[in-house]
C-alpha cells in the first residue's frame, strides 16, 4: 500500500450553518495510482465531529473507499529566544520595565518629600499659634516660611503628576508590547486534525472526492433593515453568522436553515392522568367564585428567553441560501450575510393603546412577497429622518401580511382616566359595576402643518366566561360609539386630528353579576 508523503489540501467548499452548528462539505479531484493507497488531507478543523465524517468518489471512476477517519496531532509552545539573540521588541519590553522600576522609586521619594514637606507646614503653623499666643509678632520671617513651603509643596507635587502620568502612559505601552511579543513570538499550542483516506483504485486517473462532516461552534441568526419611504417598504434580509471552528470559510456556498439537528426524534412518554369526581358542598351551590384573569392576546410561538434567541421557524424547517460565494474568518466576531432585498408597498396608521403605553405608535403593514419566510429578527428601521431605531419583526409565512413599529410620534399624545363606580340594583340584588374610561388625545402641530391626522385607539373590554357574570358595552354613555369591537373585548375609534386639535373619546361598559358570585 502507497502512502503520500504530505498532505493534500481539503478546501471548504459548501456550508450548511444549521441554528448551533455547521455542515462543511469539502471537494477536490485527487489523481489516483492503481491499487490500494492510503492519502493524508488536510488540514482541517479538529473540532470535526468524527461519526459524521462522510467521504464518497465519483461513480465513473473505479474506486473504493475503504477508511476514513481523522488524526488529530498536538503542536505544543515553541522554546523561548536565547538571551543573546533577542529580538528589538524584547529589548524594548526590557527597556520599558527599567524606566518603570526607576520611575516607581522616584515616585516613592517624591512621596516622601511631600509627607515631610507637610509635616514642616504643620510644625511651621504651631510655631505660629505659639508665638502669637506669647505676643511675639514676626510676621515677615513666617510669610517667608509660609512662601517657601507653599513653593516646595507646588515645585514637588508637580513632579509627582508628571511621574504618574509617564507611569500611566508607561503601563500602556508596556501592556501593547507584551500582547504584541506574545502574539509573534510565543506561538501557541495548537491541535490541527487531518483527514486520512484509504482508497482502492483499480486503475489509475483523476477521481472527484466529496468530504462532508458536522462542526460545533457555528450559528447564525437571522437580521433585518427596514427603509420606508412614503407608502413604499424595503426590507433587507440578512443572516448574522458567526463560527469558530478553526478554519476559515473563504468563498463557499452559504446555506442556512433552521433544523434542529441536535433534538432527539423519540416521542413524549405519555403519563396516567386520573380524573375524579367528587359532590359539591351546600356553600359551594350557594356560591360561584370568579376571578380577573390578564390575557395577552397574540400568535403562537417560543417564549422569549434572555441573551440570544432560538430560531423561530414556525415549527417547519426553513432553507435560506446566499446568493453569493461568502467568507466568513474563524474570529468569533459577527458577519453579515445579504439573503434578500424585497420593495413593496405598505400601509402605516398611528396606533396607541392608552392602558399599555400613552405613546403613539406608527404601524406599518405589508405583505410578504420575497418568496421565502421572515423568520422573527431584529430589525434597523430607517424612515426619511435617518436611522429611527430597532424594533422586531415576527415569524411571517410567504404571502402572508407582516407588520413593522416604526417607534413613536412625537406630536401626538394620549391622557388616560378611569372611573369605577359599584352598585345594586333589581329584586335579587345584582352587583353592577360601571366603568368609564376617558382618553383624551392631543396633537401638537409645528407652524405650517397641513392635513388632518388619523388615530386609531383601543381599548379592551372585559370579556365573561361565565353565565353568572355579564359584560355590557353602554353605546348610549360612549362618546363616540366605539367603531368596532372584536370578539377578545377590543374597542378601536377612528380618530382625525386637525393641526393643534384634541379629541377625548368616553368608554362605558358595566359588569353584573347575581348575588350568589364571589370574587368580583
Amino acid at each position: 500500500m502507497s502512502t503520500a508523503p504530505k498532505p493534500i489540501a481539503l478546501p471548504v467548499t459548501a456550508v450548511t450553518c444549521l441554528e448551533d452548528r455547521a455542515h462543511v462539505e469539502r471537494a477536490l479531484v485527487l489523481d489516483l495510482e492503481a491499487g490500494v493507497q492510503r492519502l493524508r488531507l488536510g488540514p482541517v478543523s479538529a473540532l470535526a465531529v468524527d461519526r459524521t465524517l462522510h467521504a464518497e468518489l465519483t461513480a465513473d471512476h473505479a474506486a473504493t473507499v475503504l477508511d476514513v477517519r481523522i488524526v488529530r496531532s498536538w503542536t505544543p509552545r515553541g522554546p523561548l529566544p536565547a538571551a543573546a539573540d533577542e529580538s528589538a521588541l524584547r529589548h524594548r519590553v526590557h527597556a520599558l520595565e527599567e524606566e518603570r522600576l526607576d520611575l516607581g522609586r522616584r515616585r516613592d521619594r517624591l512621596h516622601t518629600r511631600l509627607d515631610l514637606i507637610g509635616r514642616l507646614a504643620a510644625d511651621l503653623l504651631r510655631d505660629i499659634g505659639e508665638g502669637a499666643g506669647f505676643g511675639e509678632t514676626e510676621r515677615p520671617r513666617w510669610a517667608r516660611e509660609l512662601d517657601r513651603v507653599d513653593e516646595e509643596r507646588d515645585t514637588y507635587g508637580e513632579q509627582l503628576r508628571t511621574v504618574e502620568a509617564r507611569l500611566a502612559a508607561l503601563a500602556v505601552e508596556l501592556g501593547q508590547c507584551q500582547r504584541a511579543m506574545h502574539l509573534s513570538e510565543e506561538a501557541p499550542a495548537e491541535l490541527v486534525g487531518h483527514v486520512e483516506l484509504t482508497l482502492d483504485a483499480a486503475v489509475a486517473g483523476p477521481v472527484e472526492l466529496r468530504l462532508s462532516h458536522l462542526v460545533p461552534c457555528a450559528l447564525w441568526r437571522p437580521a433585518y433593515r427596514a427603509v420606508l419611504d412614503g407608502d413604499a417598504l424595503t426590507l433587507e434580509t440578512d443572516a448574522i453568522v458567526w463560527q469558530r471552528t478553526g478554519e476559515d470559510w473563504s468563498d463557499v456556498r452559504l446555506t442556512l436553515s433552521t433544523a434542529r439537528s441536535a433534538l432527539a426524534t423519540d416521542p413524549p412518554r405519555l403519563g396516567e392522568d386520573r380524573l375524579t369526581l367528587k359532590d359539591r358542598s351546600a356553600a359551594e351551590r350557594r356560591t360561584v367564585d370568579v376571578e380577573l384573569r390578564e390575557e395577552e392576546i397574540g400568535a403562537l410561538g417560543p417564549a422569549s428567553v434572555l441573551g440570544l434567541p432560538g430560531v423561530d421557524d414556525g415549527g417547519e424547517a426553513r432553507v435560506l441560501s446566499a446568493p453569493a460565494p461568502v467568507s466568513v474568518p474563524a474570529d468569533g466576531r459577527a458577519h453579515r450575510v445579504p439573503l434578500s432585498v424585497l420593495t413593496t408597498a405598505a400601509t402605516s396608521e398611528y396606533a396607541c393603546s392608552p392602558e399599555v403605553s400613552p405613546l403613539v405608535t406608527q404601524i406599518v403593514r405589508f405583505d410578504n412577497r420575497s418568496g421565502h419566510a421572515l423568520l422573527a429578527g431584529p430589525v434597523d428601521l430607517v424612515r426619511g429622518s435617518g436611522f429611527s431605531g430597532r424594533g422586531t419583526l415576527d415569524f411571517t409565512a410567504p404571502g402572508a401580511p407582516g407588520e413593522l413599529a416604526f417607534g413613536s410620534c412625537d406630536d401626538l399624545g394620549v391622557v388616560r382616566r378611569a372611573e369605577e363606580s359599584r352598585d345594586s340594583a333589581g329584586i335579587v340584588q345584582r352587583t353592577v359595576v360601571t366603568r368609564t374610561v376617558r382618553l383624551h388625545l392631543s396633537r401638537f402641530s409645528a407652524p405650517g402643518d397641513r392635513g388632518d391626522r388619523a388615530v386609531v385607539l383601543r381599548e379592551r373590554i372585559p370579556v365573561s366566561e361565565v353565565s353568572a357574570v355579564e359584560v355590557r358595552l353602554r353605546k348610549d354613555a360612549c362618546s363616540p360609539a366605539p367603531d368596532a369591537v372584536d370578539a377578545e373585548g377590543i374597542a378601536r375609534w377612528d380618530v382625525l386630528l386637525p393641526p393643534g386639535g384634541n379629541r377625548t373619546v368616553s368608554l362605558v361598559y358595566e359588569v353584573s353579576a347575581s348575588a350568589k358570585v364571589a370574587g368580583l
